[in-house]
């Protein structure tokens, strides 16, 4: 392969999700023996539910992603749920902290409430070089718009 590779796999239980997660050692085992120089995306197992008070990425949850994680040599990028980010930013920020080959990915599901305004508040408060997005329109183009980069239709 030609252009760096991202292997996605949810090895660990997460806010409002379940139980059934990739075993991270096997996992990250295998892939590494395959691709030395991939990029893990790790996360969590999540939901979301409109009618309830939905938690963030708890202190354990992040220490323990952490704590699979410090040992490995390649970059790691956390997928997060944007919807569940904001309750959860002195975890993440704590999380990105602990290596500079840490980062997080943005992102959304179909039917997630969440407002832009939650999106600029993970903007201005995460180095921009270690966020990406992964965002499903109409809020990827507004959110676009709001920091100023140019969209055409």
């Amino acid at each position: 392969l030609k252009r760096p590779v991202w292997i996605n796999a949810d090895i660990l239980p997460g806010p409002n999700g379940n139980s059934r997660v990739v075993d991270a050692k096997p996992f990250i085992d295998t892939v590494t023996s395959f691709f030395p120089d991939v990029t893990f995306s790790l996360g969590w197992t999540t939901g979301w539910h409109p009618e309830k008070v939905n938690e963030g990425y708890s202190w354990t949850m992040v220490k323990e992603m952490e704590y699979i994680c410090k040992e490995l040599n390649q970059p790691v990028t956390f997928p997060v749920r944007a919807a569940l980010v904001r309750q959860s930013c002195s975890q993440l920020l704590w999380l990105l902290k602990k290596s500079n080959r840490y980062s997080l990915t943005i992102w959304t599901g179909k039917n997630d409430n969440y407002s832009i305004e939650d999106l600029l508040c993970i903007r201005d408060h995460f180095d921009k070089k270690q966020v990406f997005y992964d965002i499903l329109e109409p809020q990827n183009h507004e959110f676009k718009q709001a920091i100023g980069v140019k969209v055409n239709l």
